[in-house]
């Protein structure tokens, strides 16, 4: 673990142009290398988009590992290296939205989705406001402290998945706080609500942190196009939370769904999302 960290570290100082030249090949030897993986990202575009050929979903799919290839480099560069380049050519759109919640002094909890630009565009929104981070922790004790590492260069705070109450600390003194809830975390907290038309199992926390601290519900969605960066803050969501915590949670999946729709080839499908269904039945492959 300690090589792959420190090849990732020396990969972080690679010219930027040199690293998305490299960054495509690298997916696309990886969607060879990792077959589970592949297999995984290939039966989500199968339920996720079932009305397009074949053809389309297999460029697609050769599409999405060619970003998570560049993506490990701008993974690389948000924790380890210097993002000049990138800083060069950023749109962001509705920071306004977010000023005029600071001005209130009222808590942004900002939810976003699993995209291969989450660690560069977290660290480029961090130019112009103060951001902490909400994050499952990891087993690994080596890959636990490269996360928080990396992520504190530029994060205000960072907040594991069992630090609830330090993140409702964060949001009452009127924080900001960043995470990403489109993936099945396996907690108590969850229930299945759709996704791309299917049940997924989704944790709740957007609906708890909002009723528990009073906080606003902002969708943060970032894409790269090119060498340029853009990076969207939705108006809050109107009347969130609601009584109904599954419908809460809908909300936000069908945000994060509508997100993925705009860049569908920068988002992760390599993670089993649908593993767990209602029935008990896995929708993918047992091997």
């Amino acid at each position: 673990m300690w090589l792959l960290l420190g090849g990732l570290m020396l990969m972080a100082h690679l010219p930027w142009r040199l690293q998305r030249a490299l960054g495509a090949p690298l997916g696309l030897m990886l969607a060879r290398l990792l077959k589970g993986r592949r297999q995984a990202a290939e039966r989500n575009l199968a339920l996720c988009f079932p009305a397009i050929g074949d053809a389309e979903r297999e460029a697609l799919l050769r599409a999405s590992f060619r970003d998570l290839g560049i993506g490990l480099f701008e993974f690389a560069r948000a924790w380890w290296g210097r993002i000049e380049p990138m800083r060069r050519d950023v749109q962001i759109e509705g920071l306004a939205h977010l000023q005029a919640l600071q001005a209130e002094g009222r808590g942004v909890l900002m939810v976003s989705g699993h995209f291969m630009t989450l660690e560069i565009c977290g660290r480029l929104l961090c130019d112009h406001v103060p951001l902490a981070g909400m994050y499952r922790r990891h087993r690994n004790p080596v890959f636990e402290w490269a996360v928080l590492r990396g992520r504190l260069r530029y994060a205000q705070s960072m907040f594991g998945n069992d630090d609830l109450r330090g993140a409702i600390r964060h949001l009452k003194r009127g924080g900001l706080l960043w995470y990403a809830p489109d993936q099945d975390m396996r907690g108590k907290d969850t229930v299945f609500a759709p996704f791309f038309g299917l049940p997924a199992a989704t944790i709740t926390a957007t609906h708890q942190l909002a009723r528990l601290t009073g906080c606003a519900v902002v969708p943060f969605f970032h894409r790269r196009e090119g060498g340029r960066y853009i990076l969207r803050i939705a108006p809050p969501l109107a009347d969130f939370p609601g009584n109904d915590v599954t419908a809460d949670t809908a909300r936000i999946n069908a945000a994060i769904e509508a997100m993925v729709r705009e860049a569908p080839s920068q988002y992760l499908w390599i993670h089993r999302r649908f593993k767990r269904q209602p029935d008990g039945v896995s929708l993918y492959d047992k091997s």
